[in-house]
């Protein structure tokens, strides 16, 4: 185990410098933090390029057994006072464990050809929403998640924290083309299903029982006109109350536990 006490040492500031995109992009890697997500990791069997831990995290609850399985599965791990990982961390709270992991594509076809639920996020912007989205997905048994250009990025914190170690579970594929998505599961037999105000049957009526793909808009504007024009169904959720719109990961989750409903066994 390697010792770091100051905050301009090259490791420090290459693990900092991954909160930006950028970064990620460049270096295809992004980092974990927390014992249960650092341990959700390692059970997935993610490749830890290399690990930060606290001189506080030995006295928490399960940090003992976190750094004995840590020291197994990755070589470089380095040891910071607590006031040092409180300046890379993301977190206001940091239980003093991060890993930095290397991004596993998925295989888009593979993803599309193996499943029968596709949940696709078009332009979402909002960390909380995406990242929430991904868990329900997770939860109910979803196939995948795509994700068109112009979603927020998957692996800035915000999105990992939201999705609660769900990010292991499942594909995810970002980076698409919506057009050529949509094109895609059609041409592999999914039914392609959107909400929208002017749906034409409330979603619960849609028959959920095939191959299908549902849409969740961008939070502001919705789908655009030639997604609208490309799905194969417009449907709606009833909202007979005074609100004009629901929040993205709420619509999202209401559509996918249909799903579940409509294929429970």
């Amino acid at each position: 185990m390697n010792f770091i006490q100051s905050s301009q040492n090259s490791t420090i500031k290459d693990i900092k410098a991954l909160q930006q995109k950028k970064y990620r992009d460049g270096q295809e890697l992004y980092f974990v933090e927390g014992i249960r997500f650092v341990n959700d990791a390692i059970e997935n069997g993610q490749s830890i390029s290399k690990a930060v831990i606290s001189d506080k995290l030995e006295s928490l609850n399960g940090g003992s057994e976190l750094i004995s399985t840590l020291s197994g599965v990755c070589s470089d791990i380095y040891k910071v006072p607590d006031k040092l990982f409180k300046e890379i961390s993301d977190t206001q709270s940091p239980q003093g464990v991060l890993a930095v992991l290397k991004k596993q594509p998925e295989d888009f076809r593979k993803a599309v050809q193996n499943g029968k639920s596709i949940v696709i996020l078009d332009s979402l912007q909002d960390p909380g929403n995406v990242g929430t989205i991904i868990r329900t997905a997770d939860a109910a048994g979803v196939s995948a998640v795509l994700m068109t250009k112009g979603c927020v990025d998957l692996y800035s914190p915000k999105v990992l924290r939201s999705t609660m170690g769900s990010i292991f579970h499942l594909p995810i594929i970002e980076n698409l083309d919506i057009t050529e998505t949509i094109s895609n599961l059609k041409d592999n037999g999914y039914k392609v299903i959107a909400s929208h105000l002017k749906g034409q049957n409330n979603y619960y009526d849609e028959d959920l029982t095939c191959k299908s793909a549902i849409i969740v808009g961008n939070e502001a504007n919705g789908i655009s006109d030639e997604t609208a024009e490309m799905s194969d169904r417009l449907v709606r959720i009833p909202m007979p109350g005074k609100a004009e719109s629901l929040n993205a990961s709420i619509a999202a989750s209401i559509m996918i536990y249909e799903l579940v409903r409509q294929n429970r066994s």
